[in-house]
């Protein structure tokens, strides 16, 4: 057989067709990617040498809208942005206004706040819990979290009407009293709810092929963690104790006893841990707080028409994947003059690429997994 020349191809040994790396489109359609994120990845065989993030298709003007809407009009907006937490999404809204007003919920309303914030979280984690499975391929879980995450969804129906987009409160306090059974619901299902999460550890934090698909995969550390803004569990798991809820107390947070959960090694499993155990605590707020609920009003005294003084706020609380906060600008009208929202997805999004260099395709799914992002407030 002839020899094929080389002296075109000076690195023919090393590479294919002279190509060393090669682009791989990762969605935007693509079930992994946990909405229409679309992944640049560049790859070296099946390493991952870099990537890049592309997003913008869910984009809605959010914050543009909120410019031509009154203050209480917009309030519904934001059940849309974390559509899988649109009870937390809702409370940071309600909370910045008031503070940019100078007013505060009556404490009945920052309790009930508080307890259907607290369900939420968990409503939430559970829903990452059985998707982040199902990607790496463990499929029971998917159904336990949706068994447990029905009761909750329930609760929220009966409270006010709704199960996905929540909205739940109103500027200055709650939207409706809380129903009769309110308390005996949410106690029957935490104290149905230790025993669950039990089971989900014993499905996965043992398991050989779970514990291989996560440790040591989308490690970031903790510096690396500060320097790219990253918040919840996504800072916690590399093991810096920030949470919104201790370091400036808001709703009834400050009247309950809670611990905040962190881990060491800021990989995937760490960051599995930490949020099995942010379940746990959510579970002992909410055991905390129905057992004295305060009677009295559930709104402050507030006209129908809101004109807040002219000034700027911020404010931000601990949403189920980390600081969500609100700033608004007010030019004393009935509408906001600016408002900018930072949502936990965006921010920890920027890790990404840090997380997934010198992986594997497959442990992409992974890191995704492991962000917990939703598009709908990454695109806004």
């Amino acid at each position: 057989m002839a020899e094929i020349p080389t002296a075109n191809f000076p690195n023919v040994e090393t590479t294919v067709l002279g190509a060393d790396e090669i682009i791989l489109n990762m969605g935007p359609q693509h079930p992994a990617t946990h909405g229409v994120l679309r992944v640049k990845l560049k790859l070296d065989g099946e390493k991952v040498v870099g990537s890049e993030c592309i997003i913008g298709y869910l984009h809605r003007g959010v914050e543009k809208i909120a410019e031509h809407r009154s203050y209480q009009q917009f309030a519904p907006y934001v059940d849309r942005m974390d559509y899988v937490a649109a009870v937390s999404n809702g409370l940071g809204y309600c909370e910045a206004v008031e503070k940019l007003m100078g007013v505060e919920a009556p404490p009945r309303a920052r309790v009930i706040r508080t307890i259907l914030t607290e369900l939420q979280r968990i409503a939430s984690h559970l829903l990452w819990l059985g998707t982040h499975a199902l990607d790496i391929g463990a499929l029971t879980p998917l159904f336990y979290c949706l068994r447990e995450r029905e009761e909750i969804l329930k609760i929220f129906e009966k409270y006010c009407g709704a199960r996905l987009t929540t909205h739940a409160f109103r500027i200055g306090g709650l939207q409706y009293e809380a129903y009769d059974e309110l308390e005996k619901d949410v106690e029957r299902f935490c104290k149905d709810f230790e025993q669950k999460v039990n089971e989900y550890e014993q499905l996965l934090t043992e398991n050989r092929i779970w514990v291989g698909r996560t440790k040591g995969i989308g490690v970031i550390s903790a510096q690396d963690a500060i320097d790219m803004g990253a918040t919840g569990p996504i800072i916690r798991a590399s093991g810096v104790k920030w949470d919104i809820r201790k370091a400036f107390p808001y709703a009834a947070y400050d009247q309950y006893q809670w611990e905040v959960p962190t881990g060491k090694n800021g990989d995937t499993f760490d960051r599995y841990l930490v949020r099995m155990e942010e379940m746990r605590q959510s579970r002992r707020i909410c055991l905390q707080a129905i057992e004295n609920i305060p009677t009295g009003p559930i709104m402050a005294r507030i006209g129908k028409v809101l004109k807040p003084p002219p000034g700027e706020v911020y404010h931000s609380i601990e949403a189920p994947k980390g600081e969500l906060g609100y700033y608004i600008v007010s030019d004393g009208t009935t509408q906001p003059y600016r408002v900018r929202i930072r949502p936990p997805s965006f921010i920890n999004l920027e890790a990404f690429d840090k997380m997934v260099r010198g992986h594997l395709v497959a442990d992409v799914v992974a890191i995704i997994g492991t962000l917990d992002i939703v598009l709908g407030e990454v695109d806004r």
